[in-house]
């Protein structure tokens, strides 16, 4: 079926092989976060191979690639649209535009490993080509263009904690370049393909088995808190809403607090700018968020800070989180370092007709990661927002206990994004052997364990708090000691393989010529 499927697409008149390419594209977004319909790639991958394979010239082959890209980041992203509506009276003209754009550069990022496949023999050299330039393509586009490493093919295996535990060992573009030889496999013949492919998912399958199996390390005896104040981004800065908004984190947390398990230690954790006044700098503001706490405990929370030059001018503010004690003691503060483009700074300032950033001025970039250590707190790396999606770069030096990542969830909206950023947390779990708490404003807040299973969630869209216990670090794995190493070095092995194995292929595919009459 699907070789009669293949047939009849190739057999396309150009424009609706574009067409064709735009809705695969499409269609394979479904094997990401939440839906997570990891079969679809059997349809969508050999179905992009065969068209830009069949194409009479490479410019075809590229567009079909882009055709592909463009449709299946157009799916993921599409959440974009309502970080739009939030201010739809300044920026309606956006609306049909912010998504299909973004989504552009996603697709350009699929043209190298389809012209590769293009260039090589049918068989594994194809495959192993596609397979290992895709992996070097996500590597690139976690940094080219600032970076945006969202979506990586490997996040459709995180919708439990078993199958993404070989993420400790390879990472999670380790796992794209599993995920993209296995979704390639019906265009080789034979059994044996899926004999082999069999093997190797009942492998992993069993060392994520053991893994989760190994015993538990040793708990540091805290109790965290996580509060969700489901505010919706169009009225957070509303200045007639900014201190019931503040009153909703302090009356949860008075709340659930009372009711917290007696004996250890607490940290709160509130989302990204909970705080809606600094935090960090106002004393009266400290006083109100101390008071909610009980005694010893430490709140970690989201705020903006400010720095004023000696003539009270605003110079720079910043995107933090605060750890404060329950006396409004200041104990550390991490400024954010990886800022969003057109979200906390206008990128190319001053040649853009048009200002996104809240506010009258760019945010400023923090020094970089940091390991935080409150009096009395395991230490712990500080991940705001989308920080969190930069596989290798969220673990600071010496290495923490634990991670926190406190978000504004709120611009996506009831939408696949919370759940694709969730998953990006989940699997820095995994690579980094260390437990991971978020706290997100409209949801998905959790905690994670060292080994990727989710042990506590705020539902989407929902007011509310939940206590956990802070479970222990592991040993760094292999990912962790290494970092993006390893996957560079496998998909430069597989690139190699494919190259190696392509005379092999060639000579075993020319036909011998008939003998003469």
């Amino acid at each position: 079926m699907l070789t009669s499927f293949l047939a009849h697409l190739v057999a396309f008149p150009w424009r609706r092989q574009l067409a064709a390419a735009f809705s695969l594209g499409l269609l394979s977004a479904l094997a990401l976060p939440p839906v997570h319909a990891v079969p679809v790639l059997l349809i969508g991958i050999p179905g992009l191979l065969a068209l830009v394979v069949a194409a009479p010239s490479g410019r075809r082959a590229a567009w079909l690639g882009f055709a592909w890209g463009w449709g299946h980041g157009l799916a993921g992203i599409y959440w974009v649209t309502h970080a739009i509506l939030t201010d739809v009276a300044d920026f309606w003209w956006l609306v049909p535009l912010a998504a299909p754009a973004i989504a552009i550069p996603l697709a350009l990022f699929v043209l190298p490993p389809v012209l590769v496949a293009r260039a090589l023999p049918a068989g594994w050299p194809r495959l192993l080509g596609f397979a290992g330039a895709w992996v070097l393509a996500e590597l690139a586009r976690g940094f080219l263009l600032t970076g945006f490493p969202w979506n990586l093919m490997g996040t459709v295996w995180a919708f439990a904690a078993l199958p993404i535990q070989p993420a400790a060992l390879i990472g999670v573009h380790g796992l794209s370049l599993l995920t993209m030889l296995l979704a390639a496999l019906p265009l080789l013949p034979g059994w044996r393909p899926w004999a082999g492919a069999a093997a190797v998912l009942a492998a992993l399958a069993g060392f994520g088995a053991w893994r989760l199996a190994q015993p538990e390390p040793p708990a540091p005896g805290v109790q965290l808190l996580l509060v969700q104040g489901n505010i919706q981004q169009e009225v957070k800065w509303r200045p007639e809403q900014r201190m019931p908004n503040f009153q909703r984190y302090l009356q949860l947390t008075a709340e659930a607090a009372s009711h917290a398990t007696p004996g250890s230690k607490l940290v709160v954790i509130w989302p990204e700018t909970a705080s809606p006044f600094l935090l960090a700098q106002d004393p009266e503001v400290q006083r109100l968020a101390a008071a909610a706490l009980p005694p010893g405990a430490t709140l970690l929370a989201g705020t903006v800070r400010g720095e004023w030059s000696p003539d009270g001018q605003l110079q720079r503010v910043f995107n933090s989180l605060v750890a404060l004690d329950s006396e409004g003691r200041v104990e550390a503060i991490y400024d954010k370092s990886h800022l969003v483009p057109f979200g906390e700074y206008m990128p190319l300032s001053g040649l853009l007709p048009i200002r996104l950033v809240t506010g009258g001025m760019d945010f400023t970039a923090g020094p970089g990661p940091q390991r935080l250590a409150p009096p009395g707190l395991p230490s712990f790396g500080a991940l705001i927002c989308y920080e969190v999606i930069f596989p290798a770069a969220v673990t600071p030096a010496p290495r923490p206990d634990w991670l926190v990542n406190i978000t504004n969830d709120g611009w996506f909206g009831i939408s696949t994004g919370p759940w694709q950023h969730l998953a990006a947390a989940r699997l820095r779990a995994v690579e980094e052997g260390l437990p991971l708490a978020r706290a997100a404003q409209t949801g998905i807040s959790a905690l994670f364990d060292s080994r990727g299973r989710r042990l506590v969630a705020i539902p989407l869209g929902s007011m509310g708090t939940a206590e956990v216990a802070l479970p222990g670090p592991d040993a760094p794995p292999p990912f962790a000691r290494f970092g993006l190493a390893i996957p560079l070095a496998l998909a430069l092995l597989v690139l190699g393989l494919a190259w190696g194995l392509r005379p092999r292929v060639v000579s075993h595919t020319v036909s011998t010529p008939a003998p003469r009459a």
